[in-house]
């Protein structure tokens, strides 16, 4: 998911309200075309920058607003495109310094404590909309999957802005140092210096076994680990569940305060807020942030339905259950989960 960056002489012949594309973009051009036009030229590009949003913020409906808010500038700002860098990359810059006045506004002290208030799910069905770009790198699917999975966004989130954005910018999206400098108007040492230190952030933040994630591949073993949880989820077999999770097991439930770490404090908490006592449940097996992803629903005999409970999305290292992060029922509808599953459904 590279950011080219490349100098690109401007172009501007054969450019028509009907006819244009990013290949012959350039100033003058895009000063020239009508708001449909440009809106095409810009939707293209909605769905990774809207995940480029999301990794900033680790919000899904900030990043919605902030990509409505980077349409927005990038169309007043037409004119101030050189045709010096691609339209992609223009994009991002405005993104990007979106994203920072959102946060240096609305949450300018990074998350601390190891849990993220603000963190919401990301559909995988939504990520499957992202350009393919070098599927057939092994290294390259590692790493957009790496940095989507919901370990990532918490750790990332414990960062400031500024090395933030230099972080996802420069090891995500691949862009030079120079590039990043000229966007945060620094110097190349500066960002420089911002990357190291962010480097060392995440490793203070992300889980020492990041290298053996399993996140939301699709194996046997993993579904099987899915199933039995969910199966003991339903049956509110605590027993059961403490059995599948590892000794340094991790929960939390943004916004709801609170991070229990280790087997003994989640079966605690479990115990203390009376899962033992839920009944009827129903579940829809789905995946977010590349994780596998157990939908909750309870009967409420007063809607004669099933009714949106949580979200749990889990993080399997090993065979065992490291990370349980579990969501309101108010993510259900950007999720694409049903808002009601009838007295007759099916499991």
């Amino acid at each position: 998911m590279s950011a080219d960056t490349r100098p690109r002489k401007p172009n501007v012949s054969g450019l028509s309200s009907k006819g244009a594309s990013e290949s012959s973009l350039g100033a003058r051009s895009l000063a020239e075309v009508d708001e449909p036009t440009f809106s095409g030229l810009a939707k293209r590009h909605r769905r990774e920058l809207h995940v480029h949003c999301y990794r900033m913020l680790g919000s899904f409906e900030d990043a919605e607003d902030t990509v409505q808010e980077t349409f927005l500038r990038a169309w007043r700002r037409r004119e101030t495109f050189e045709g010096r860098s691609t339209f992609r990359a223009w994009l991002y810059r405005i993104a990007t310094n979106a994203c920072l006045d959102l946060l240096a506004k609305c949450r300018p002290e990074p998350a601390t404590g190891g849990e993220v208030l603000w963190l919401q799910p990301y559909p995988d069905r939504l990520l499957d909309e992202l350009p393919a770009g070098d599927a057939d790198e092994p290294e390259t699917v590692a790493l957009a999957r790496e940095t989507i999975e919901l370990a990532y966004l918490v750790a990332v989130q414990h960062l400031a802005p500024r090395p933030r954005a230099v972080l996802i910018l420069r090891d995500v999206l691949g862009w030079p140092a120079k590039d990043v400098a000229e966007l945060l108007g620094d110097s190349v040492n500066s960002v420089n210096s911002a990357l190291q230190r962010a480097r060392a952030g995440m490793r203070e933040h992300l889980p020492a076994e990041r290298q053996d994630w399993t996140g939301g591949e699709d194996d046997a073993g993993t579904r099987e680990l899915v199933r039995r949880y969910t199966d003991a989820s339903v049956a509110t077999d605590i027993d059961k569940l403490a059995a599948l999770l590892r000794d340094d097991v991790r929960c939390s439930m943004p916004p709801t305060p609170g991070l229990y770490v280790g087997r003994d404090a989640v079966v605690n908490d479990w115990i203390e807020s009376g899962f033992e006592h839920l009944t009827h449940l129903r579940t829809i097996p789905t995946s977010v942030n590349r994780q596998p992803a157990i939908a909750f629903y309870e009967w409420r005999q007063g809607e004669s339905a099933y009714l949106p409970l949580t979200i749990d999305v889990l993080r399997i290292t090993g065979g065992a259950i490291t990370e349980i992060i579990t969501f309101h029922d108010d993510q259900f509808p950007h999720l694409g989960l049903p808002q009601r599953l009838p007295a007759n459904d099916p499991k």
